[in-house]
């Protein structure tokens, strides 16, 4: 096998190994561990592979050794555009639904793939199995290496139009997934409390920069077609940007925790269900307690009385004011009172499915006594009565010889840097500063 080794063969040289490898790695985990994300990111993958390989091998010596390396290199579809898109949505619903699966239905997303992959098989077919190799025929272009069929297209740009098509699905899908990760981030917001490890802060920065990388790839194809035809070296550069986020997929494939022990079940479609088992009945207002107004009003968004009653209004958290139903309200002074006395929020992975089973209700209406009855999304609402547990902790001289992670992890929060992103968020200022203002 013939592979000439050039500044731009070798450079591309490691990206082509690294996608096939962690490939392979991503394939075997997913099978292992019953992850598909990890089958969708490795199909990922091995697309962005194919197109590096493309000009690698073209630069390595396959277009011009004239047999059938040069025919190969002809004839597979090493840019399948209209299978990244599908591909990258789909890696997003599985890597944010562990119960996702993909169904038959959901095949049609892959039909203008197929036909692509189809009709190249066909090319190939016609020219090489059977004009060549059946009836004999010396095929007529690029030194006996390349068909009739196959030239014919060139000539009328077939394969061009191809492209700018994959290029539109790409920018689709994008949008779609894009749309789609905002709708997540809610879905974070209202269902857990710890939310560093499955924001997926990476993810948004893939599904920006794939529609990126198949811009360059879009414009590489425009100015070729249209303005002044480039030079294979010319065009290299497009491959080496494809390189370039092959080897960010793989680094940010590799590092996602495939094994979250955070149940996500996200689903695009807001009618649907967001969590399994939400069946808990509501209990009758007889099981409710009451809630003393004293205590209420220490908790931010609490409503008394049909009003809600705030601590002091800082910057970051202003007062809340709702109207409420006596039962919204009864089941609010509920909620606050378990908050007081249990203190689940010194859990650090608290979820809104579990602080619903310790109420005896369902997540449905917890979730609107929370947003309705206490103005805030269930991150904030927790977060907030971690926020209050470490300010007593830094204001309290007992406690003057805990470092800040020590403040961090005995009020609930799961890391240092979780603590840091959400005291600023909610306090304006770091916890280094809110202590520094207490000495």
């Amino acid at each position: 096998m013939p592979f000439i080794f050039n500044a731009y063969s070798a450079l591309l040289l490691p990206f082509f190994v690294q996608g096939l490898v962690v490939s392979v790695v991503l394939l075997t985990r997913g099978r292992q561990h019953g992850t598909p994300a990890d089958s969708w990111l490795a199909v990922l993958l091995l697309l962005s592979t194919a197109r590096v390989a493309q000009w690698m091998l073209g630069f390595a010596g396959w277009y011009d050794a004239h047999n059938a390396f040069s025919t190969f290199m002809f004839y597979f579809p090493f840019n399948n555009w209209l299978t990244v898109g599908p591909v990258l949505y789909f890696y997003f619903r599985s890597l944010t639904n562990q119960d996702f699966r993909f169904r038959r239905a959901d095949g049609w997303h892959f039909v203008p793939a197929l036909l692509y992959l189809g009709w190249c098989l066909l090319l190939f077919l016609h020219d090489i199995v059977w004009q060549h190799l059946a009836l004999g025929l010396l095929l007529p272009e690029h030194f006996g290496t390349k068909g009739t069929w196959l030239t014919w297209l060139d000539t009328v740009r077939v394969t061009t139009w191809a492209e700018l098509l994959g290029y539109a699905s790409v920018a689709g899908y994008a949008l779609l997934t894009l749309r789609d990760y905002r709708a997540y981030r809610q879905y974070l917001n209202n269902n857990f409390s710890d939310t560093e490890r499955i924001r997926f802060v990476w993810l948004r920065n893939v599904v920006v920069a794939v529609p990126i990388a198949v811009g360059m790839a879009c414009g590489f194809a425009v100015v070729n077609a249209a303005i002044a035809t480039l030079s294979y070296y010319q065009a290299w550069y497009d491959y080496l940007f494809t390189g370039i986020l092959l080897y960010y997929l793989s680094i940010a494939g590799l590092l996602t925790h495939h094994r979250l022990t955070a149940p996500l079940h996200f689903q695009p479609d807001p009618t649907l269900p967001e969590i399994a088992g939400d069946t808990a009945p509501i209990p009758t207002p007889a099981q409710t307690p009451t809630v003393a107004t004293s205590d209420m009003a220490q908790v931010p968004g609490a409503l008394a009385h049909g009003t809600a009653v705030t601590l002091p209004p800082t910057e970051s958290q202003p007062p809340v004011l709702a109207e409420a139903t006596p039962e919204l309200q009864r089941w609010t002074e509920r909620l606050l009172l378990h908050m007081r006395a249990a203190q689940p929020y010194l859990a650090p992975e608290l979820t809104l499915a579990e602080l619903a089973a310790q109420l005896r209700t369902n997540t449905s209406w917890l979730s609107k006594v929370i947003n309705t009855g206490c103005g805030q999304n269930f991150n904030d609402f927790v977060n907030e009565y971690r926020v209050q547990e470490a300010e007593q902790r830094l204001q309290d001289a007992r406690f003057r010889h805990y470092t800040l992670l020590a403040v961090a992890l005995e009020s609930g929060f799961n890391s240092k840097s979780t603590f840091n992103r959400v005291f600023r968020k909610l306090r304006g200022l770091t916890p280094s500063e809110a202590a520094g203002r207490n000495l």
